[in-house]
């Protein structure tokens, strides 16, 4: 507003001024012209807003003048050279023009101006132009103000809303305001983080509730056994108590492992990456285990990048998965299809009825027939599987078989080395030396 006001100052002043002194100068070369052939009338008559217009001799004495300058002395002592005969004059209270009628020594001077308007004399108009500006900050100031706090006010119903919610009661939703502003996007972005916060928490309470329920029962069969133990020790098998002991640590330590490993996949723990040839991998792993006969169909070239211990942990529990069900064999195939990896692991067992493929991958989730062939599984397996292969970008899921289970995990197929995957890796540990 300084800025604006002082150019407003400068602009008015010299365009006020050069139009006075333009209409001065005609006005005055008007009546040197006639002072020229004849002698001035007296008084000089005007027309139009010069009004003060004087005739001066050589000696500085007024010859003819008009009515507004009639009584009053020379309006300037200024006499222009005879070379240069116009000569243009600003003092504070008059703007005038002096034209020289000839070049002669005693010619005559012509003086033709008016004086300054109130509002440019002194600095009224500077004074002006600074109590509008003050009055037009003011306006604007009051303005924003005012805007800015019926803008704000949301914002304000949202912070106390916020205020409310607590971790006990996530129920809690701000009021979203009308319209479509980024303060209504905001509003609703927030809501939709405590709809995500709000599921995350249930899920944890479900978890902890169904995670306290599956190591209470565990832990109450050895308590019970140990103090049957403790109270009656002639009457028991101590050697068959200290075995069942066992076998129920064995389930406790295989439940807190499979938590802890679901606890590093949720924190998105990062693990070393590597291309993995899966063909090789998935008939190392195969070949690891013992019991029911796995048949691995792998095509070559079928590579992946990913963690080596968590894919072996996926292939693992897959493997491991079907053997408990098999009836008398397992079947394991990787091939590429429309640029993922596909690892097909198949059983000739009973199968999983459809209406349960999606609970056997929720957390503790077992089966009859599961908790019949393996009474200590911690339930977590397939569940850790899934969250591999979605930290993988894949996925894992159950297909349609001609008999038994199919599993299907599918994995981005690595073509070519990734920046992020280390090394080329065999399974083996040997450095791979091309891609396929």
């Amino acid at each position: 507003m300084t800025l604006l006001g002082i150019t407003t100052s400068v602009a008015i002043r010299s365009t006020s001024e050069n139009w006075v002194l333009d209409r001065a100068e005609e006005v005055a070369g008007q009546w040197a012209a006639a002072a020229r052939t004849n002698r001035l009338p007296d008084p000089i008559p005007t027309s139009g807003k010069i009004d003060l217009i004087q005739a001066v001799d050589a000696d500085g004495r007024v010859l003819a003048a008009s009515t507004a300058a009639r009584d009053r002395p020379a309006l300037a002592q200024v006499r222009p050279s005879a070379e240069d005969r116009l000569e243009r004059v600003r003092d504070a209270s008059v703007a005038l023009v002096a034209i020289r009628t000839t070049p002669e020594p005693d010619a005559q001077v012509v003086l033709a101006g008016l004086e300054w308007p109130s509002y440019l004399r002194g600095y009224l108009l500077e004074y002006v132009l600074g109590a509008a500006g003050i009055l037009l900050v003011g306006l604007i100031g009051w303005t924003s103000w005012t805007r800015m706090g019926q803008t704000l006010r949301p914002v304000a119903a949202v912070r106390t809303q916020l205020a409310q919610i607590t971790v006990s009661d996530l129920s809690l939703r701000v009021p979203v305001p009308d319209g479509h502003d980024e303060i209504a996007m905001l509003v609703r972005t927030a809501n939709q983080t405590l709809d995500r916060l709000d599921e995350a928490v249930t899920q944890q309470r479900r978890f902890a509730s169904t995670t306290a329920h599956e190591l209470r029962n565990p832990i109450a069969a050895l308590r019970a056994e140990l103090e049957d133990t403790l109270a009656h020790p002639d009457e028991v098998d101590q050697l068959g108590t200290v075995r069942s002991a066992l076998s129920v640590t064995d389930r406790l330590e295989a439940i807190v492992g499979d938590l802890l490993v679901l606890a590093h996949l949720q924190a998105d723990d990062p693990a070393p990456r590597e291309r993995l040839d899966l063909g090789a991998l998935v008939t190392q792993e195969a070949t690891h285990t013992e019991g029911m006969p796995v048949t691995v169909r792998a095509e070559p070239g079928v590579w992946a990048c990913g963690s080596r211990i968590q894919l072996i942990r996926v292939l693992g529990n897959l493997v491991a998965n079907a053997r408990r069900h098999a009836e008398t064999g397992v079947e394991v195939s990787v091939t590429s299809a429309g640029g993922r990896a596909v690892v097909a692991v198949c059983d000739d067992g009973a199968g999983i009825a459809p209406a349960d493929r999606a609970r056997v991958f929720e957390r503790f989730v077992r089966l009859a027939d599961g908790r019949r062939r393996d009474s200590c599984g911690s339930g977590l397996g397939l569940s850790i599987s899934r969250d591999i292969a979605h930290n993988h970008g894949g996925t894992l899921e159950i297909e349609d078989s001609p008999r038994g289970a199919r599993f299907v995990l599918r994995l981005p197929h690595s073509d070519r080395q990734p920046p992020d995957c280390g090394t080329p890796a065999s399974p083996g540990g040997a450095s791979a030396r091309s891609g396929p």
